[in-house]
């Protein structure tokens, strides 16, 4: 037996442990912070709207040794985003996945945001839906040892009070090799958009990984289905019916039919490329999209869901952090950022 994978899984297990002595990010908005609403009134004197901008970014957190030069651009990526907030160009709300390291978890301090919300922890208590173990052998040099080392590296950023949060690590035996160190799960923030009249529920997740995890295809497998049922079961189970709904977050999935499969076959809301991709959906799509399903060609997502008094869907998709002028590629990632309109009727300010 060759001794890579064992030292493999010890470097990584360092980065994630490099991150452990840094806080995370944890910020509560004060009242004089609250931005003024910006709220339209339809011709109709009844009907009201305003937007939401939801950015969902894996920042590629690792530390060293599994990362050694990510100190640099984490950084930049702290500054470029403050830059957009303080030219007012910024997403109301970021979802951020893979916070693990010091230098992470000071980049997303560095945006700004006033209000931010962290994830599951190391010691978050996780969901026993599944006592049966996954096809195949735990194996301790793919990290499969039964310790969590890390939290879920997820980080809720917000322009906007936070009045509630929620978290959920995912199972023990809902995770397959080096994704197993880490303590992965689902994050929601229950968001008050000024001058809405009720919150937007906000939740954000990263997924169990298909190759990077370095386990066997059928256990990687049904690890992501069994996190994609503990996910929906999490939001059915926090979700207020009256609020509007959005998921997004690294969900693993590009490039998987099985993995589209499962998770379609429990979570009923709907994507924000298939109702982009309608000619007739009004949405201005400002990606390159190169075929006829561009969703299965990224792991970086984002679902909603109308409430029963405010209506939600996506008006405008663009990448961040792509590389084209002023957005610089910063991480592994792009950034995928989603604009919102909420209508409602009868309300407003």
């Amino acid at each position: 037996m060759t001794r890579r994978p064992v030292l493999a899984t010890l470097c990584l297990s360092l980065s994630l442990l490099a991150g452990c002595g840094t806080a995370p990010p944890l910020r509560h908005m004060a009242p004089a912070e609250v931005p003024p609403a910006r709220i339209e009134r339809a011709a109709d004197g009844v009907t009201y709207s305003t937007t939401l901008s939801v950015l969902t970014y894996n920042i590629e957190g690792l530390g060293w040794p599994a990362k050694s030069d990510r100190k640099d651009d984490l950084a930049r990526i702290g500054a470029h985003l403050a830059a957009l907030r303080t030219a007012g160009k910024a997403p109301d709300v970021v979802l951020f996945q893979e916070v693990f390291s010091g230098a992470a978890k000071r980049a997303v301090r560095a945006t700004g945001y006033p209000a931010m919300v962290p994830g599951p922890s190391r010691l978050t208590p996780h969901v026993r839906m599944f006592p049966e173990r996954l096809p195949g052998h735990a194996n301790p040099r793919r990290g499969e040892v039964g310790l969590r080392l890390t939290g879920s590296g997820l980080v809720i950023a917000s322009a906007f009070p936070v009045m509630e949060t929620r978290k959920q690590a995912y199972g023990r035996r809902s995770c397959a090799g080096i994704d197993c160190l880490a303590n992965k799960g689902v994050l929601l923030a229950r968001i008050a958009v000024p001058g809405v009249p009720v919150p937007v529920d906000i939740y954000d997740t990263h997924m169990n990984s298909r190759l990077a995890s370095r386990s066997p295809a059928a256990r990687n497998l049904e690890a992501h289905a069994r996190q994609a049922i503990e996910a929906s079961a999490f939001i059915s189970a926090s979700h207020d019916k009256s609020n509007p709904i959005v998921f997004g977050g690294d969900f693993n999935m590009r490039q998987s039919q099985g993995r589209w499969e499962n998770f379609t076959r429990y979570q009923q809301m709907t994507l924000v490329h298939r109702a982009c991709i309608e000619p007739q959906s009004g949405c201005d799509v400002r990606m390159s999209w190169d075929d006829d399903e561009p969703w299965v060609d990224t792991q970086d997502l984002q679902f909603f869901e109308s409430g029963e008094g405010v209506e939600i869907r996506p008006i405008r998709v663009e990448a961040l952090f792509d590389g084209r002028p002023g957005s610089p590629v910063l991480s592994d990632h792009d950034g995928f950022l989603v604009t919102y309109r909420l209508t409602w009727r009868n309300g407003g300010s």
